[in-house]
């Protein structure tokens, strides 16, 4: 799958890291406002997804990778990879609301799916909001089955209330027909 418009970094420098996390302030606004509230969605991004919290993922097992086309930065990825099997977490994976419908989510999916095949990790799961109707459907369409649910407290009284999805991966993508 070459597409030379669209680009997947791998996130290491601190100018990176300042992208990623006002891509996250703005996406997580966008979308996780309406389903959590402002609350939640302000403390969960100072607590999961400001430089400092960045920074610490990475050095721990996260990979981050900003998402661009055309040359602008227009969402990100963050996976871990499973110290103790092959699986991998697929932690985020965030567009700008203004980009969709460009077919970055479905390649950026496809980038780590070949990425994690080529290392010999066969399977893929996610944590996603039990109300996040539209990504529940979305992660469904691109083979992913639900698990069953999880609950989760993250701090101040905050409870991630989600399903669990998981998808094993057969074929790499540049077998596949991927568009």
């Amino acid at each position: 799958m070459k597409n030379t418009m669209n680009h997947f970094q791998f996130v290491h420098s601190e100018e990176q890291v300042a992208a990623v996390v006002r891509l996250a302030h703005e996406i997580w606004q966008e979308h996780y406002v309406p389903i959590i509230g402002q609350k939640q969605v302000d403390y969960m991004v100072a607590k999961f997804q400001s430089a400092h919290s960045i920074i610490a993922q990475l050095s721990d097992t996260y990979e981050y990778y900003l998402v661009s086309h055309q040359g602008q930065d227009l969402g990100y990825v963050a996976i871990v990879p499973d110290r103790t099997g092959p699986t991998l977490m697929l932690s985020k994976i965030y567009i700008l609301k203004s980009a969709r419908g460009l077919g970055l989510e479905k390649q950026t999916l496809y980038f780590v799916e070949d990425l994690y095949f080529q290392r010999g990790i066969n399977q893929i799961w996610l944590s996603v909001n039990k109300y996040g109707l539209d990504a529940i459907a979305w992660y469904a369409r691109m083979g992913f089955r639900n698990a069953g649910p999880t609950r989760q407290g993250i701090g101040e009284g905050f409870v991630m209330d989600d399903f669990r999805l998981v998808k094993t991966i057969t074929i790499p993508v540049s077998v596949r027909d991927a568009p």
